[in-house]
């Protein structure tokens, strides 16, 4: 299955820059973006990039042994439920970890990697992970 060029392109902002939206009415904050606030109704939301300080912690994971068709030769592999610490929960594939190692509550940071490539010569997608923090003292404040 090959993607269009033009969906490629209209996804990039959710794909490298965790693109999402926040409410006008009551704050909260969204991803992927949504054209209604779930919390209060409002259809007043703006766009807001939730990379800040591309970090966040583990809320919930788990292992995937049957991959979806294109994904096999990465499984198993760890998917998590990664809490922001500028907002939102998205939901990612964790890297650079063995799958025992995952905890809850692990610290993460947001990385760009490949995510697949469409036949010998097509279209490679990346797109963010989020893998262990590097540093665990790093540490910053959500502008």
């Amino acid at each position: 299955m090959t993607m269009e060029l033009s969906r490629h392109w209209r996804l990039n902002a959710q794909r490298y820059a965790l693109g999402g939206v926040e409410c006008d009415g009551c704050g909260a904050r969204y991803f992927p973006p949504r054209a209604v606030c779930p919390r209060c109704g409002s259809r007043s939301l703006h766009q807001a990039r939730f990379i800040g300080n591309g970090l966040g912690q583990v809320y919930s994971y788990s292992l995937v042994h049957e991959a979806p068709v294109g994904y096999g030769d990465h499984a198993p592999y760890p998917v998590a439920l990664v809490k922001l610490d500028d907002g939102p929960v998205v939901t990612a594939q964790l890297t650079d970890v063995d799958p025992e190692n995952v905890q809850i509550g692990m610290r993460v940071e947001m990385v760009t990697r490949r995510i697949k490539e469409d036949g010998d010569k097509g279209l490679i997608t990346y797109g963010y992970k989020f893998r262990p923090m590097l540093d665990p003292r790093r540490v910053e404040v959500p502008a």
